[in-house]
């Protein structure tokens, strides 16, 4: 199952309602499979600007991160799913990238440019090329001089 990140604002609401709504979200996605790797809370602050979500303007929100694994098809029954719950203001989801191992390369990279291995494929790449295709110029003119001088 590809990783998620869920970001959600959620409207201002005491304690208690607070974590009946978390309870509910998280009972959302454990509904459809999904598995939630870590709950992050970032605070109660304000917004930087006004937002209207079910007719009521809101000024400030409660912050979370969810980091979820799921099904694709789970995210969009989720993100529909909260779009219509009133005590979301506002809903992100976004794909978490596979880690990508970096080797470390920079010996090979302060080598001189004609020790390096690339370069020297790009070399013998361009030498293959250059006898591959020579260039000749042809009078295609119809004169049988050359009308610029040489």
């Amino acid at each position: 199952m590809p990783g998620y990140e869920l970001a959600l604002m959620l409207r201002a609401m005491p304690k208690p309602e607070l974590k009946s709504t978390l309870t509910r979200i998280s009972q959302a996605i454990f509904d459809r499979g999904g598995i939630i790797r870590n709950i992050e809370n970032l605070g109660f602050r304000a917004m930087p600007y006004k937002t209207s979500s079910h007719s009521l303007v809101h000024r400030e929100a409660n912050y979370f991160i969810f980091k979820i694994d799921t099904a694709t098809q789970a995210v969009v029954d989720l993100k529909e799913e909260y779009s219509r719950d009133v005590d979301i203001i506002r809903q992100r989801v976004y794909k978490i990238q596979d880690k990508v191992d970096h080797t470390c390369t920079l010996e090979e990279e302060l080598l001189p440019p004609a020790y390096r291995e690339e370069v020297q494929k790009m070399i013998e790449l361009g030498k293959t090329q250059v006898n591959r295709f020579t260039y000749k110029f042809k009078y295609n003119s119809g004169l049988d001089y050359y009308p610029f001088q040489k």
